[in-house]
Order: C-alpha cells, then sequence, then structure tokens
C-alpha cells in the first residue's frame, strides 16, 4: 500500500471523530436507567390513557440515546444516521398501525 492510499490523520482531518468520554458514558447510562425504571412502573401503576403514547415516546427517546451515544451513531456519516431513523420511523408506523387494528378488532361489535 502507497502512503497516498492512507487515511489523512492530521489533526485538522475529518477522520477524526470525538468520541463521549467514560463520564458520559456514565450519564447516559443513569439517564437510560431512569427512563427503563419509568417504562416499568407502567407495569405497577395505572397510568390510565397516557401509558402507552408514553411508552411510545420513552421507546423513541430510548432508542434516540442508545443509537446516538453507544452505536456512535452521532458521530457517523449522514446516511447511517438517515438509515437508522428511517428504520425507526417504518418500525413506529408499523407499531401504530398493529396497536389501532386490534384495538378496532378487539372492540365489542354494536
Amino acid at each position: 500500500m502507497s502512503s497516498t492510499d492512507a487515511p489523512d490523520r492530521t489533526e485538522g482531518s475529518d477522520q477524526h471523530h470525538h468520541h463521549p468520554t467514560p463520564r458520559q458514558y456514565v450519564n447516559i447510562a443513569v439517564v437510560l436507567a431512569v427512563l427503563t425504571a419509568l417504562e416499568v412502573s407502567t407495569y405497577f401503576f395505572d397510568f390510565g390513557a397516557i401509558a402507552i403514547p408514553l411508552l411510545i415516546v420513552l421507546m423513541i427517546v430510548k432508542f434516540l440515546y442508545v443509537a446516538g451515544w453507544f452505536m456512535h451513531l452521532k458521530f457517523d456519516s449522514p446516511v447511517f444516521k438517515t438509515l437508522m431513523y428511517l428504520g425507526l420511523g417504518f418500525a413506529l408506523v408499523l407499531y401504530i398501525l398493529t396497536s389501532v387494528i386490534v384495538l378496532f378488532d378487539s372492540a365489542p361489535a354494536i
């Protein structure tokens, strides 16, 4: 391999990524633990009509934290970000459609 094939590793290079510090990882882990505790609490406490929307919002927030920080998507190419967010969007639409179908299918006939 010639020296022209090697990526440029200079200080101002686009190849240099700023990765999270261990402290940032711990902070994100604490946030995820609190969000998970809130999710689990929906099983033990009656949140009424806001339970499902709350779980969907928590799912999205947790996905963004895990994908962005632990999977380093925050520091990755915009193409990968777009693909990941499209996957999230498709999953969300599928979940909502399935929930609506199940809701109306299980409703008593008039």
